[in-house]
């Protein structure tokens, strides 16, 4: 079976992000989505109240790694900042939910 070169390039980041992935991070997909949340919705989601840790253990992690984006990168603490999804993330929080 043949693969275009995208496809398994595709899977190829995917399971190198997977292994990086702490269950933080995957914990924070699942309650994220593509129209956008504030961190403070997001802690809420998740279940954490010390921001400090939501913002080193989860949400750093997740920007850092793709799988979660600014929609004001230029003005990261801007009241107005919501975290989207990337196709990435999507892919894994996809994969979370079917197990």
């Amino acid at each position: 079976m043949i693969f275009p070169a995208s496809e398994v390039l595709t899977e190829q980041v995917t399971e190198q992000v997977t292994e990086q992935v702490t269950e933080q991070v995957l914990n924070l997909l699942t309650v994220a989505d593509q129209t956008g949340r504030t961190s403070a919705e997001l802690m809420a989601l998740v279940g954490i109240k010390h921001r400090p840790t939501f913002l080193y253990n989860y949400l750093q992690p997740a920007v850092d790694r793709g799988l979660l984006e600014m929609t004001i990168p230029d003005k990261p603490k801007s009241s107005k900042q919501r975290y989207v999804l990337t196709a990435l993330g999507k892919r894994m929080a996809e994969e979370i939910n079917k197990d």
